[in-house]
């Protein structure tokens, strides 16, 4: 069965009666993988948006309200959960096969009949940053990427969070120091200069779960690569916005999405 290929869909409770919600399961490099789909009532065409979420396993999953809001902005919005979990199939292995889940997202956005396949955006918090980026590098066609409290090198993430180190070891199979081929492909400024879309990067300069460096180097490799960058950093911010600022940001990306 053909990546992206939609297996199952269930209706779900949305808390937006504007906003239909959908638990999907779809085919991704021959496993079942779920996820959530939010999609406006109303009859038309929208942009397509790939929800990235941070984190792994239980740790940072998609929320609900979150994918609603996006969608609430005239989108279909499709959030992947990643392999292996909440009862989908295989291992999530943070950045690196599993990132053929988002790009086969993209695929199901793009055979989805309200989405305009033109038109098909990625979003990327935290550990999702680098899957936007790794997605956004194997599919030229990706119309824009917006980065927000994202990682962008993975052996810096290995340094600075000690306390994702066994973690890291166990899914990556070692160190950096052992294994440097491993961090270098789930790091994708080895490749950015192969990205066409435009990137929107978001960042709080207060983050102790995804430093800014992550976003100082990310902006570096693509001004030296001449794409297309803007960047909003916040002194005063972590890894968290207040709920004012962040619906302020969720209006500004969207906008800036729809405008590429």
């Amino acid at each position: 069965m053909k990546n992206g290929t939609i297996i199952e869909k269930q209706r779900y409770p949305s808390p937006n009666p504007r906003i239909d919600l959908y638990l999907v399961t779809y085919m991704s490099e021959g496993l079942r993988v779920k996820g959530l789909l939010a999609e406006p009532k109303e009859e038309g065409t929208y942009d397509g948006f790939v929800y990235l979420r941070g984190g792994i396993k239980g740790v940072g999953m998609v929320r609900i309200g979150r994918i609603v809001q996006f969608a609430s902005e005239g989108f279909v919005v499709m959030a992947p959960f990643y392999r292996g979990n909440q009862g989908g199939q295989g291992n999530e292995d943070f950045a690196g096969d599993d990132r053929f889940d988002a790009v086969n997202a993209y695929e199901l956005l793009a055979h989805y009949p309200k989405v305009n396949q033109n038109r098909i955006h990625l979003f990327g918090f935290s550990r999702g940053g680098v899957m936007a980026l790794l997605t956004g590098i194997l599919i030229p066609e990706v119309r824009s990427v917006v980065v927000w409290g994202g990682v962008s090198d993975m052996i810096l993430t290995y340094e600075e969070r000690e306390d994702l180190r066994r973690m890291m070891k166990r899914v990556i199979g070692g160190t950096p120091h052992k294994y440097p081929e491993r961090y270098r492909w789930r790091t994708p400024l080895h490749d950015i200069h192969t990205l066409n879309a435009p990137v929107f990067i978001i960042h709080g300069e207060q983050d102790q779960n995804v430093s800014v460096e992550h976003s100082y180097r990310l902006e570096k490799r693509l001004v030296e690569a001449g794409k297309s960058v803007q960047t909003r950093y916040y002194p005063q911010y972590t890894h968290y916005f207040p709920p004012q600022e962040n619906r302020k940001m969720v209006r500004e990306l969207t906008q800036w999405m729809k405008e590429q």
